[in-house]
């Protein structure tokens, strides 16, 4: 089996821009390590290997225009016992518009759609195991912002879960038209 998921990887820039509120912050949290910081554009999960080379193969085949986005404030997802925090990407709509057209490509290889909002953003932090009080940490980054950047590929990724948190091993990289 194998976990995937298609996501852009974050340029310098905006790690750069996210890196500030990414300490101290509420008590019980882990910050993802920068290098695994990305926007997820459409979670796969677990396939087997046949589907897994059909979604590389859809994927691969996809034309679509890069997009130029930026960081515009933070936000919690609270679960009460587990949660994240995260940094929003703007614009929504060409985001969402690629999301929708991986979407597609995805159930054209035989995979349920999408039943989730959509929503752009950048996960700083991860919790479990019960409540924490994220209002704090949200009020103090919610104007947190950076200049536009161009995202000019998206990945597929395969993910492994450990006790140490998950790690990511890019299986395709395709570009975006300028």
């Amino acid at each position: 089996m194998h976990r995937l998921f298609v996501a852009f990887l974050l340029p310098e820039p905006l790690i750069e821009a996210v890196a500030p509120a990414m300490e101290g912050g509420p008590e019980g949290i882990r910050w993802v390590p920068e290098d695994d910081l990305h926007c997820t554009l459409r979670f796969i999960g677990e396939i087997e290997r046949p589907m897994a080379e059909d979604v590389a193969e859809a994927l691969q085949g996809m034309r679509a225009p890069s997009l130029e986005v930026h960081i515009d404030g933070v936000g919690v997802f609270d679960h009460q016992r587990h949660g994240a925090l995260f940094a929003r990407l703007a614009p929504k709509e060409p985001l969402r518009a690629l999301h929708d057209k991986v979407d597609r490509a995805l159930q054209r290889c035989g995979l349920q759609p999408e039943r989730r909002a959509y929503l752009p953003h950048i996960t700083l932090a991860r919790w479990s195991g019960g409540p924490i009080d994220a209002q704090p940490w949200a009020e103090r980054w919610a104007g947190l912002s950076s200049n536009s950047v161009r995202l000019d590929h998206f990945t597929l990724f395969e993910s492994r879960l450990s006790q140490r948190g998950p790690s990511y091993t890019a299986v395709l990289d395709q570009p975006l038209v300028g």
